[in-house]
C-alpha cells in the first residue's frame, strides 16, 4: 500500500567496523543513496538488542536494517552471528504483532563495499516505500 509521495524514514544500526567503513567508503566515492536513512553506530552488531529495534519502530521508523561485518569476518569473532539471530527473532515478533517482519533486514559487508552499502540503502528504501508508512505512525502523531 503506497501512499502518495511517501518517503520512508529508515533507521540503520551499523557496526563500528565494516558497516561504518562501508558507509564512509560510499561517501568517499561520492555514491548516491537515499538521504532518508539515519545511522546508529554500535560497537558491533552483536550489541543489537531487540528492544532497540522495537524502539526505532515505536519512535516512527518505517523500516530498520542492520549492517555488520561479513559472516565469518566479525571483529568481535561471532558478534554478527548473534546480531543475525536477534534480527531473525525480531522479524518473527514484528510479524506476530502485525507490523510485518519485512520492515526489518540485516546485511553483511566489508569496509570497502561502499557500492554495496549504497545498494542496500536503495533496496530498503524501495521495499519500505512499497510497504507504506509504519502503521504506528498515525497513533504516534495523534499522541504528540
Amino acid at each position: 500500500m503506497q501512499t502518495g509521495n511517501f518517503e520512508p524514514e529508515i533507521t540503520v544500526f551499523i557496526c563500528n567496523y565494516c558497516g561504518y567503513m562501508s558507509a564512509d567508503t560510499a561517501g568517499a566515492l561520492r555514491l548516491q543513496y537515499p538521504p532518508n536513512i539515519k545511522l546508529v553506530r554500535l560497537p558491533c552488531t552483536g550489541k543489537t538488542d531487540i528492544g532497540y529495534i522495537l524502539k526505532a519502530f515505536e519512535q516512527g521508523a518505517d523500516g530498520v536494517y542492520v549492517v555488520g561485518c561479513s559472516l565469518g569476518n566479525c571483529h568481535h569473532v561471532r558478534g554478527n552471528e548473534r546480531g543475525k539471530a536477534r534480527v531473525e527473532r525480531a522479524r518473527k515478533l514484528l510479524d506476530e504483532i502485525g507490523l510485518g517482519g519485512g520492515r526489518l533486514e540485516m546485511f553483511f559487508v566489508s569496509g570497502g563495499m561502499g557500492a554495496t552499502f549504497a545498494h542496500h540503502a536503495e533496496e530498503m528504501t524501495e521495499r519500505i516505500r512499497a510497504l507504506g508508512p509504519n502503521p504506528l505512525r498515525n497513533s504516534l502523531l495523534s499522541e504528540g
